[in-house]
């Protein structure tokens, strides 16, 4: 007797840093995953289709990618990253490799979106239909959730690059994103953490003056969100966020610069169950790109 074929699914965590690709079972577990360092893409790419080559079952593949990238559909350029400071991966299509070499559907988006949708589906918005996804990190990205479905728009967010207050006499730091200086990844991700202080962030002591600051700024960036999309949660990720502290620093700063004017419980009385970590840790990334591809098998 022939056994069925199982369906499985493969993930794509495509970061700057490093590439994360898993299989799962419809269930979301994982039953095989590799990481190695994103190097170009050629190299890159090649390695992620190898490790998918020959999966039996497999039915879709999602890739939730560093960008910025273009998600718009019928674009020449769909599922292209665009014009990252990357070396190397300017122009890239990647989900059009991918799709070709392994002859399976591919779903494209953000890899703060991908996360997104992961933690709705397994993690820390399983509850709730309107909220954003954080990672802070070597960048800055938020994703987005409205009615239970991804934010796209014209393109996709960039919430690392609003603006901020910055008082330049107090803190002269310039900030260090290539295109704004001083917007919310200038100031708050990992690079701008060790330019400011001369070490990586996670060479600072607990105790260290540099989380206040950093807290000012993730919190500035907070209100600003909760004002203009309402969130019911926020989920805030990425390697910094390790420093556990910063939480509760964020937390108070966002409390004091509302001022009382969002009048509901979780803004008043529960902000500790409102500004969360992410429920799947660091398997948000894959996992949501996991979440992409069976949507896609879905539709």
């Amino acid at each position: 007797m022939t056994m069925p074929q199982p369906v499985l699914y493969g993930g794509v965590e495509a970061g700057g840093t490093k590439f994360v690709c898993a299989v799962s079972d419809s269930s979301g577990q994982i039953l095989d995953e590799i990481t190695f360092p994103t190097t170009t893409p050629a190299q890159t790419l090649a390695r992620a289709i190898s490790f998918f080559e020959g999966v039996a079952g497999l039915q879709a593949v999602g890739v939730g990618s560093f960008g910025p990238v273009d998600l718009r559909p019928g674009s020449p350029t769909w599922g292209f990253i665009t014009t990252t400071p990357k070396p190397g991966w300017q122009h890239t299509d990647v989900a059009g490799i991918l799709g070709r070499a392994l002859g399976l559907p591919v779903a494209f988006d953000t890899d703060v979106n991908a996360a997104a949708l992961g933690e709705k589906r397994w993690g820390a918005a399983q509850d709730v239909d309107d909220f954003i996804y954080l990672t802070i990190g070597t960048g800055i990205g938020g994703g987005g959730v409205i009615n239970g479905g991804l934010m796209h728009g014209l393109l996709h967010p960039e919430m690392g690059h609003i603006r901020l207050p910055h008082d330049r006499e107090s803190d002269p730091f310039p900030g260090v994103c290539p295109y704004h200086g001083d917007c919310l990844e200038g100031m708050a991700s990992g690079p701008a953490i060790a330019a400011r202080w001369g070490v990586s962030a996670d060479q600072l002591p607990p105790d260290h003056p540099a989380w206040d600051l950093e807290a000012h700024y993730l919190a500035l960036g907070l209100t600003n969100f909760i004002l203009t999309l309402s969130p019911q949660r926020i989920i805030v990720g990425g390697g910094v966020m390790s420093q556990r502290q910063l939480f509760s620093k964020i937390r108070a700063d966002v409390k004091r610069l509302l001022a009382n004017y969002v009048q509901h419980p979780a803004i008043l009385h529960h902000l500790d169950d409102y500004i969360v970590s992410p429920g799947l840790g660091k398997q948000a990334g894959v996992m949501g790109a996991l979440a992409l591809a069976m949507a896609l098998d879905c539709e």
